[in-house]
C-alpha cells in the first residue's frame, strides 16, 4: 500500500489548523512561543485520505500519582499516544454506533460473521478490510528513534557514562521479575539482570545516556521531571506492530487482526534512517519476532513502513524564536473534541473522576460494556461486568494479547510494568 507523506500529513495538518484559538499553543506576553508535538491518524479508503483523529501533547503522570489515577487520569498524553487512545474511543464509537442502528456496516467498522469467529477470535467487529492506516507525527518519537538527532543537537556528542547511584532501581514488589542491564561495550544488545543485581539497572530516563542504543527508555525526557515507569513512545508504537493499536479493552470487541499502521510518516528533518531501522524495523532490535508464526486470535508482527515528509507543523520545535512547552494537550475525533491538562479535562482538578477524558480507562470501560450489552456477546459482558479494571485486564480472554505482549518485552528487554492504581471499578462516570 503506497502512501505519500506529504498527503498524509497534510490531512492532519489541515484538521489541526481548523481546531479553535484556545486548544492551540499560544504566543505568551513576554513573546516565547510554545511548542507541542501533534500526531494524527489517518484512514486510507477509495482513492481518499481521512484523519480519523488528531492529537497534541508532551506530558505524563508521574509514577507516584498511578496510584490516584483509579481509571480518571491518563498516564501517558504525549500526542502519539493521545491519538491512538482516541482511535480506540472512535473505533468503539463505531460499533456502538452500529449496534444502536441494527447496521451491519459503517465506513471504517463492520459486523462480524458467525464463520469468522471461534475460540480465540470471538470479537463481534472488525475494521473493514479496504480501510488502510497511516500515522503522522510532527517530532520523531521520543526513546530510541530520537537518539541520533539527540547526539547530533549535543555541543559534545561523546557518550555519557552510565550511572551509578542517581537511578534507583525499581521495587521488585511493584514491577516485574526483571529489569534491562546493557552492557556498556554494547550498542544495542541488553543484558538482563534480576533487580537484586548489585549492578544498577538503567531504566533510562528520556533521551540520557545516548551512547546506550536499541534499549526500553521511559519518559519524561527532561531530567528534572519527576521520574515515571511510562515508556517512550518509540517503544509504545514498537509494541503496537505486534498488539495493533488496538487497547485491552478494545480488542474484547473488535478483532486485531487489520487495525495495524501501515506507514508512519515523520518530517524528513526528524527522520534518521540509523535509528528508524533500528528501533521500529526485522533488521535491528526486533529480528527476534522474524519468523514467528504462533500467535493466534488476529495478531501478527506487522512492521510500519517510515516515510519523510517535507511538510512541517507550524508549532513544532524548529519554529523560529524563543521556545516553551506548551501545558496543554487537545484531542480531536470527528465526533468531539478535549482539551487537557494534567490528564484531567481542562478546567477540572486532577483526579475528579467529573473531569475524566473520554478516553481514560473508565469511562472506555463503561463505553464498551454498553456496546457488549447491546450487540448481545454474552461471554464479553461477562468479563466487562468484573468488579475491577484490574480483573477484567487479567481475563482468559486477553491471554493471547498478554502473549504478544510477553514475546516482545522479551526480545526488547527491560519492559518494566507501569503498574499501580487499577483497582477501580466501572461505575463513577459518563459513557
Amino acid at each position: 500500500m503506497e502512501i505519500n507523506g506529504d498527503d498524509v500529513a497534510e490531512v492532519v495538518l489541515k484538521t489541526f489548523n481548523s481546531w479553535e484559538k484556545k486548544r492551540k499553543p499560544l504566543v505568551r506576553s513576554d513573546g516565547k512561543r510554545e511548542w507541542v508535538p501533534l500526531s494524527g491518524i489517518v484512514a486510507q479508503g477509495k482513492g481518499s485520505l481521512t484523519c480519523l483523529v488528531a492529537a497534541t501533547g508532551m506530558k505524563c503522570l508521574p509514577q507516584k500519582h498511578i496510584f490516584r489515577a483509579r481509571g480518571v487520569v491518563l498516564h501517558d498524553w504525549h500526542a502519539e499516544i493521545l491519538a491512538i487512545r482516541s482511535f480506540d474511543r472512535f473505533l468503539l464509537e463505531e460499533c456502538h454506533a452500529l449496534a444502536t442502528s441494527k447496521q451491519n456496516t459503517s465506513d471504517y467498522v463492520r459486523m462480524r460473521k458467525a464463520e469468522e469467529m471461534s475460540e480465540k477470535d470471538f470479537q463481534p467487529f472488525a475494521l473493514r478490510e479496504e480501510v488502510g492506516l497511516h500515522m503522522y507525527c510532527s517530532e520523531a518519537p521520543c526513546g530510541d528513534a530520537s537518539m541520533e538527532l539527540t547526539m547530533a543537537a549535543q555541543e559534545d556528542s561523546t557518550p555519557w557514562s552510565l550511572p551509578s547511584t542517581d537511578i534507583a532501581p525499581p521495587s521488585p514488589a511493584e514491577n516485574s521479575d526483571e529489569v534491562l542491564q546493557p552492557d556498556s561495550s554494547l550498542s544495542i544488545t541488553p543484558k538482563i539482570v534480576s533487580p537484586s543485581s548489585p549492578l544498577e539497572p538503567p531504566t533510562l530516563h528520556g533521551r540520557s545516556y545516548f551512547s546506550q542504543l536499541g534499549i526500553v527508555r521511559r519518559k519524561p525526557s527532561r531530567p528534572d521531571a519527576p521520574p515515571t515507569l511510562s515508556k517512550s513512545c518509540t517503544d509504545k508504537l514498537t509494541l503496537k506492530q505486534s498488539t495493533s493499536l488496538l487497547s485491552s479493552l478494545t480488542s474484547l470487541l473488535i478483532s486485531p487482526q487489520n487495525v495495524y499502521i501501515h506507514t508512519l510518516v515523520l518530517p524528513s528533518s526528524q527522520l534518521s534512517p540509523t535509528a528508524a531501522e533500528r528501533a521500529f524495523s526485522p533488521s535491528g532490535r526486533l529480528k527476534g519476532l522474524v519468523g514467528n508464526d504462533k500467535w493466534e486470535g488476529g495478531y501478527s508482527f506487522k512492521p510500519f513502513k517510515l516515510v519523510g515528509t517535507t511538510k512541517e507543523f507550524a508549532h513544532s520545535r524548529r519554529q523560529k524564536g524563543d521556545l516553551i512547552p506548551s501545558n496543554i494537550s487537545s484531542a480531536w475525533t470527528p465526533r468531539d473534541t478535549e482539551t487537557i491538562i494534567g490528564g484531567t479535562l481542562q478546567g477540572r482538578k486532577q483526579f475528579d473522576p467529573r473531569g475524566a477524558s473520554r478516553v481514560c480507562k473508565r469511562r472506555m470501560w463503561k463505553l464498551a460494556l454498553e456496546v457488549a450489552v447491546l450487540v448481545g456477546v454474552p461471554a464479553v459482558e461477562r468479563v466487562l461486568r468484573l468488579q475491577t479494571y484490574k480483573e477484567v485486564k487479567g481475563c482468559k480472554m486477553l491471554a493471547e494479547r498478554k502473549t504478544v505482549k510477553g514475546d516482545v518485552g522479551g526480545v526488547l528487554g527491560g519492559w518494566v510494568r507501569n503498574e499501580g492504581g487499577e483497582e477501580f471499578e466501572v461505575n463513577g462516570v459518563e459513557i
